[in-house]
């Protein structure tokens, strides 16, 4: 199968509707050729496909597996930060949480072995990124929780987020004050053990 097949798939997604993103998603994991193209229209920006395509990939890590990204970790990685349309940052966003929560699953030995810390640290930058600049709720939970997770790896990144969740986060909706409070909480408990 083609990338013009692909497209094809991702034209006739009418709406992100769980029937339509699951639907769209047997087609390529048919075909697991397909998802290189898949990653590779994710990040073409200026097309309107890339929400699909982020859309896609996304349920495809949630419901089948974030192995299935981890051929493609250093394109993912290395234009996360291009993003711009919340409709394509938050599913990549998700996808980063799927990342930090396989990395620091002590069984994941498939994702360890794969991601390496420059994978990580792109993903921490862009995810600073995101929480200082303007993004929808759902985009900052991912966000904080995947930030949350490389920082048992990487000290210096729970300060900083603290820094953020305390000074800006939590003051922006009730939303992030949640989530904030949530992250805050972790980050306590783990400086008492």
């Amino acid at each position: 199968m083609s990338i013009d097949f692909l497209i094809s798939v991702l034209n006739n997604m009418k709406n992100p509707k769980k029937i339509n993103r699951n639907n769209a998603a047997i087609i390529v994991l048919e075909q697991p050729k397909l998802i290189k193209h898949l990653v590779s229209i994710t990040f073409e920006v200026d097309n309107s496909l890339s929400i699909k395509a982020a859309w896609v990939l996304e349920w495809i890590c949630t419901h089948h597996g974030i192995n299935y990204v981890l051929p493609y970790i250093n394109e993912f990685t290395e234009n996360i930060k291009n993003l711009y349309l919340d409709s394509a940052t938050r599913p990549c966003a998700k996808i980063c949480e799927h990342l930090a929560t396989a990395y620091t699953n002590t069984q994941d030995n498939e994702t360890k072995r794969i991601l390496t810390n420059t994978h990580i640290d792109l993903i921490i930058e862009t995810g600073f990124d995101w929480l200082i600049t303007d993004q929808k709720i759902a985009v900052r939970a991912y966000t904080m929780n995947a930030l949350y997770l490389f920082g048992l790896e990487k000290d210096w990144v729970h300060k900083e987020l603290q820094h953020l969740i305390s000074s800006k986060i939590i003051h922006e909706s009730k939303g992030c004050e949640a989530r904030g409070r949530k992250i805050l909480a972790l980050i306590h408990k783990m400086k008492k053990v």
